[in-house]
């Protein structure tokens, strides 16, 4: 299958992905609590400006305003029926954007979790999770989406239902975990299995990675256990800016556009060839972001003093891969 974000892989050696969508959207006037993927439809002019500022800042690829959007999640708003109508019109501004960049810019369609525990631990079937992937992926197809990226997950179940979903509304996919505490998933998934997991199922993504979790550190920590896997498949990072802090009433995170460019480099540097950033990062750390990765030689893979010495200390000792610590940690209710 011949895709837009295969085709510039092909060619690059790095791309550039996009920060943020909740600090942004909060930025803008997002109320505590309100769905952002309802903006869509009710302010579709911030969603524009949202895209068009990681694309202005310089990224190769944008996510769409679609993580929370799938009827397990949208039911907590009374809006489940919307969800094919939001994740398209939330592709379809996407794609006005992209079109008009005047280079190659992917609209990766952003599917995040259903908020629901997987069987058997919880009540949500394999079936029902792949449902609700598949109406979200037909809505993001319709729209015009170049890729469906599966985001901040945490089960290797409802990782394997959104690939179900991908392979059923025939698109190319990508998929990220979000690795907390100790370098393992809220479910206690590692980066060793993970990077299993993903050469075992029948439609493997084009790409896999890590997004949020703790820490530009801790981030990189978890890329250099998928490298440790030989995976020779692309990898994704998309590091927070910084550790979240509350000021004045609002989370604040502290990590400056000089700390974010330091990650892009080391990220790079270890070999992932998709790099952004998550909750905090604004167009003003892309663009550090993206003047570092042109501007500096790319270096040796770094070592984790490398990556501690310039990025800050780990939040744990261990990255979670050797040792049986670890399982079910709070919920993660959106990206941004």
């Amino acid at each position: 299958m011949s895709d837009l974000l295969s085709t510039l892989l092909a060619s690059r050696d790095w791309l550039m992905a996009d920060g943020a969508t909740g600090t942004n959207l909060f930025n803008m006037g997002l109320g505590s609590g309100e769905p952002p993927e309802l903006w869509n439809t009710d302010q579709p002019d911030n969603i524009r400006a949202l895209y068009r500022g990681a694309v202005n800042a310089g990224s190769d690829l944008f996510l769409t305003n679609s993580f929370g959007a799938n009827a397990a999640r949208l039911k907590l708003h009374g809006a489940q029926s919307r969800a094919h109508e939001l994740n398209r019109v939330a592709a379809e501004l996407g794609r006005e954007i992209a079109d008009a960049a005047g280079r190659p810019v992917v609209v990766a369609g952003s599917m995040g979790p259903t908020g629901e525990i997987m069987a058997p631990m919880g009540a949500l079937t394999h079936e029902l999770a792949v449902e609700i992937f598949h109406e979200q992926a037909e809505g993001l197809k319709a729209g015009g989406a170049d890729v469906l990226w599966v985001e901040t997950i945490s089960a290797a179940e409802e990782f394997r239902a959104a690939a179900e979903a991908a392979r059923l509304v025939g698109m190319p996919w990508c998929g990220t975990m979000s690795f907390d505490t100790a370098g393992r998933t809220m479910m206690g998934i590692t980066s060793a299995t993970l990077a299993d997991l993903v050469e075992k199922l029948p439609n493997p993504p084009i790409a896999f990675g890590a997004n949020c979790g703790v820490g530009a550190s801790d981030l990189m920590r978890t890329l250099l256990g998928f490298f440790a896997q030989g995976t020779e498949r692309p990898i994704i990072a998309k590091g927070n800016a910084g550790i979240p802090k509350y000021h004045d009433g609002h989370i604040h995170y502290d990590g400056t556009p000089e700390l974010m460019a330091e990650y892009a480099v080391l990220a790079r540097d270890a070999g992932a060839r998709i790099i952004g950033g998550c909750c905090g990062t604004m167009p003003e750390h892309l663009r550090a972001m993206k003047a570092a990765l042109e501007q500096r030689p790319k270096g040796p893979r770094p070592t984790l003093e490398q990556i501690a010495a310039t990025l800050g200390a780990f939040s744990s000792a261990s990255d979670g891969t050797g040792d049986e610590a670890g399982g079910a940690r709070r919920e993660r209710r959106r990206r941004g």
